[in-house]
């Protein structure tokens, strides 16, 4: 069960080559291999016009995902459409491998719906802004599972610094203490907004923490799909199989700012950028798919075709956009509005015509 404080698993290396590492399966069929690529290559995409439209002052915020595309895409792409995902706010590549469109990611960071526009439908609970508390709802989701006698997994997502958060030790410990089929996923991109995972974490590894829950841990290059990819289908399966709860630690970088309100530059040393930059998980994978003869040009313009279409459609219902209605908050926190929301929300109302 224990984690070794050895490298994390790779199956491409940063070259592009298979590894020699042979635990895990890389032969995914050639549609599968061609279609993670598409992903994340789209994913970046529309992280850069979120990023855009953030500075165009049509946001008022944004999260980027630049450099995590191969750890939420490998993460998810193998996963069931009935499996629960349980995000943060960064989970771009997740949301599209779900079928979540641009517009209705938009709409959380323009602020026009509280928490997610058709999320749930998908099996995807609203966006978490505060860090860590997800992770409790995605072990409760899966106790529920439990009784329920499905056999679906839930995965909790959170960052580094998450896991210094108390709320993420009582979600471990309950998880592994009632064999909850849940997973838990560490995008570990190095920073907590200005502080970094060496001043969060004494031991060798995030991962390594799971022998202390008495869970399997395991760590994985983050910025390698496949390895993501393989061991989430490990990590779920053995959840499904009723065996408990794994922890996963997919070792990335955040290539951007923590939100587009952060200055990375105060903090952060322009050398590491570039060392972290030479590993790009989209490069390193277009290399390997050439090497397996999965890359072509077609396959590239269907890609780039792919992420403009969907460029657009996040331009066209983002900018110019209304505001939202300030008064709908009270109607989506209870299936029947309150007593006492409802007249906080006719004081509101009444301070809103006054200021007109």
């Amino acid at each position: 069960m224990g984690v070794s404080a050895a490298g994390p698993v790779q199956l491409v290396a940063p070259d592009g080559t298979p590894t020699s590492e042979t635990r895990f399966d890389r032969e995914l069929p050639p549609e599968t291999l061609a279609w993670l690529y598409e992903m994340m290559v789209v994913t970046r995409e529309l992280d850069i016009e979120f990023v855009n439209l953030q500075r165009q002052g049509e946001l008022a915020l944004y999260a980027s995902c630049r450099g995590q595309e191969a750890a939420q895409i490998g993460a998810v792409a193998c996963l069931r459409k009935t499996d629960w995902l349980f995000p943060q706010y960064r989970e771009i590549g997740a949301f599209l491998i779900r079928g979540i469109t641009p517009a209705q990611m938009g709409a959380v960071w323009r602020g026009s719906w509280h928490g997610g526009l058709g999320f749930t439908a998908k099996c995807v609970a609203p966006i978490s802004i505060p860090i860590g508390t997800q992770q409790l709802h995605a072990v409760g989701a899966a106790m529920a599972a439990q009784r329920l006698g499905e056999d679906s997994v839930t995965v909790a997502f959170l960052g580094d610094g998450a896991t210094s958060e108390g709320d993420v030790h009582e979600a471990l410990n309950l998880a592994a203490v009632f064999s909850a089929p849940c997973v838990f996923y560490v995008q570990n991109n190095q920073w907590a907004i200005s502080v970094p995972v060496d001043r969060q974490v004494a031991g060798p590894s995030i991962a390594q923490r799971a022998d202390a829950y008495g869970m399997p841990g395991i760590r994985v290059d983050g910025n390698d799909v496949l390895a993501c990819y393989a061991a989430m289908s490990e990590a779920a399966e053995r959840a499904r199989s009723g065996a408990g709860p794994t922890l996963i630690e997919a070792v990335t970088y955040r290539m951007g700012p923590h939100t587009t309100s952060d200055d990375p530059t105060r903090y952060r040393d322009a050398d590491e950028l570039a060392e972290w930059a030479a590993r790009d998980p989209i490069s390193r994978y277009r290399i390997y798919l050439q090497s397996v003869g999965v890359w072509t040009e077609r396959v590239e313009q269907r890609v780039g075709a792919h992420g403009a279409r969907l460029r657009t459609e996040l331009r066209d219902n983002i900018f110019g956009a209304p505001d939202p209605d300030v008064l709908e908050m009270f109607d989506t926190v209870y299936a029947d509005i309150t007593p006492e929301l409802a007249a906080q929300r006719e004081r509101l109302r009444t301070e809103l015509t006054r200021e007109a």
